[in-house]
Parts: structure tokens; C-alpha cells; sequence
């Protein structure tokens, strides 16, 4: 009679390409117990028959199986799933394409919006869509103070309201003062959302009107210099023969959030337009 072939839990790990780790794992869920132990030095021992069951388990790991899954069905003795396990389990992949699908749609419009950020020109004429939005209106002490308030504040109540927001992502603020204050600043921050929702003491849902026309301009720096990019703005606007109509909007696109260097920060100044009337 041969000999039996026994493999220290090292050299079934390195012949069997898994790490010794997956292999404990394994034993702890009941799920590949080595073949023996020896009660002296603890050493691990595996056998022909536990490779075979690793190649099981693995096989079954591909198709979607959980362990728990592939555990029932090694103890059952079958190694097989029946056909209304692999009805489920074909139905559940279907379920995942349909999630995976969606997700690169939106991961490729994503993408087509930056690529248009970071190519767009420095002046731009676009219609923007009506839009749902997540709206909080409040006087701050300052514009520094407009980060942590989203971070702190805005960000965890839309959270708990369950707030879904479409990729890229669009979130701009208004300011509602009549004049310029450097303090005490009467500010609304708007973030696109896909549904309305219930409004609470922080956050009011609503629908934006789309705006057929807007001068959007690329401002590149600090906040404290958006007066350059307003002068360049308006300088534009009365070449061409256009007057602001409604608010203006600052939409966001890299910040404090993402940028350390101020001088990165990248924000889109769009003001609603239309020709001016000739008299």
C-alpha cells in the first residue's frame, strides 16, 4: 500500500497558490479542516482530498457562491448547486450587471463632465437644466466658514434625509445680499439631488427653473479673488450685448475639500443672461 501524501500547511498554501491565511480562515468556518494535526507540535497536514475540496470551494467562490452557501452544500455531500440555487444565482448576477451597468453609465458622464471643466474655454455660453435641489440658506460669518458648514452641518442632515445626488455631482451657492459684505454673509448653498424630499429645520427641497442661457467662466484661485473674474465677467457681457438676469451662481469643482494650494482651487461663476434690449 502507498504512502499517504501529507503537506505542511506551508506547502499546501504555496502548491495550492492561497495564502496560509485564507487556508486558517477556511478551517475556522468549518469549511477546509486539514487532514491532520499533530497533537505534539500542531502542525498542520494536508492531503490529496483537500486539494480537491479546495478546488471545489474555489470553483463555486467564481460563480457568486458565498462560504456559507458552499459550506451547505459540501456538507449535503451534492458539490453542486441544485437548479433553483443556480436560477437565483443567475438571477442575482442579472441583478448585479443591471447595478454594474448603471454605475459606469454614471462614471462615464461623470468623466465627460470633467473632461468639459478642464477643456471648456474661459468663457462659455450654456443653457443649465431645471433642476431638484437640497437647499440651505444661512448668514455666515465669513466665506472660510462655508466648508465646515457643509462638512458639519449640511452634509450629515442630507445624509439622514437619504439625499441621493446624481454624478458628477452639482452643488453652488447664492449669495442673497444686496451689496458686497466681507461679514455677516446671507449665502444659500444648493446641491442637485434626484427626488424631492421632506424638508426639515436645515434643509428645504425645491425646484430650479432651468435657465436658457448663462455666461459660465472658469475662475481659477482663492474666493477672495472672484472680484478679478466678476470684472472680466461683466467686461465680456457688455461687449457682447448681454445683461444678468436672475442670481448668480458659484458651482464648485475642486476646493479646500481636495486642493491645499488655494491657487488650484477651480470654481465656475454662471450668470444667468440675455441679450439687451436696444432702444
Amino acid at each position: 500500500m502507498s504512502k499517504k501524501t501529507k503537506l505542511k500547511i506551508g506547502e499546501f498554501s504555496k502548491m495550492m497558490q492561497v495564502t496560509v491565511k485564507t487556508l486558517r480562515h477556511y478551517e475556522q468556518k468549518n469549511l477546509l479542516m486539514p487532514d491532520e494535526v499533530d497533537e505534539w507540535t500542531g502542525y498542520r497536514y494536508y492531503s490529496i482530498m483537500q486539494m480537491q475540496r479546495l478546488n471545489t470551494i474555489r470553483g463555486l467562490q467564481r460563480q457568486g457562491f458565498s462560504l456559507e452557501e458552499i459550506k451547505g452544500l459540501l456538507e449535503d455531500g451534492s458539490h453542486t448547486p441544485s437548479i433553483d440555487q443556480l436560477t437565483e444565482k443567475i438571477a442575482e448576477t442579472e441583478r448585479q450587471l443591471l447595478l454594474l451597468n448603471e454605475r459606469r453609465r454614471q462614471l462615464l458622464r461623470w468623466m465627460d463632465s470633467q473632461k468639459q471643466i478642464k477643456t471648456m474655454e474661459k468663457f462659455s455660453i450654456q443653457s443649465l437644466p431645471e433642476i431638484i435641489v437640497a437647499s440651505h440658506r444661512e448668514i455666515i460669518p465669513d466665506y472660510s466658514a462655508l466648508g465646515m458648514l457643509c462638512i458639519n452641518k449640511i452634509g450629515p442632515e442630507m445624509q439622514r434625509l437619504g439625499c441621493q445626488c446624481p454624478p458628477p455631482g452639482y452643488c453652488f451657492t447664492i449669495e442673497h445680499g444686496k451689496e458686497y459684505r466681507p461679514t455677516n454673509i446671507d449665502i444659500e448653498y444648493c446641491e442637485q439631488v434626484e427626488e424631492m424630499g421632506t424638508d426639515s429645520s436645515i434643509i428645504q427641497f425645491k425646484h430650479l427653473s432651468a435657465v436658457p442661457k448663462a455666461l459660465c467662466m472658469k475662475h481659477i484661485g482663492p474666493y477672495e479673488r472672484f472680484y478679478e473674474s466678476y470684472t472680466e465677467a461683466f467686461n465680456y457681457m457688455e461687449e457682447q450685448g448681454y445683461k444678468m438676469v436672475g442670481h448668480m451662481r458659484i458651482c464648485y469643482i475642486d476646493g479646500a475639500w481636495n486642493q491645499e494650494n488655494p491657487e488650484q482651487w477651480l470654481s465656475i461663476i454662471q450668470i444667468p443672461i440675455e441679450l439687451s434690449r436696444i432702444t
